[in-house]
């Protein structure tokens, strides 16, 4: 299934760069979970920009959804072309936050003062 999953999100993501639709702007295929009887397939996507530009960009994955699937069917012999589900992947922008956190908390920690050795 690792492999069913590699392929499908090569497959998609190449697929993406060649649609023509203005709603999807900058968008990343971060993984594809694809069922084991390869009847859905999942793909996890980090969209660039605003929440408005993410559900724009979500709206027109859903419309290309089946040039994808025949992009899917044309290049991998797979026994079914399984149906795509986009869903926005949050971890990019929960690491992007959680790594603002802690730089300012880093910023707000007082200097390391020099330690002395008795010796």
């Amino acid at each position: 299934m690792r492999r069913v999953n590699e392929s499908v999100r090569a497959v998609v993501a190449e697929g993406l760069s060649q649609l023509k639709d203005p709603r999807i702007g900058m968008v990343t295929v971060t993984g594809v979970v694809v069922s084991p009887d390869l009847g859905e397939a999942r793909i996890f996507v980090s969209v660039l920009g605003s929440e408005k530009k993410r559900n724009a960009t979500l709206a027109g994955l859903e419309s290309a959804r089946g040039v994808l699937q025949a992009k899917i069917n044309q290049q991998l012999s797979l026994r079914r072309t399984p149906t795509l589900v986009f869903a926005y992947d949050e971890s990019v922008e929960r690491g992007v936050r959680m790594t603002k956190l802690i730089d300012e908390l880093a910023a707000e920690l007082p200097e390391d003062e020099p330690v002395e050795h008795d010796d």
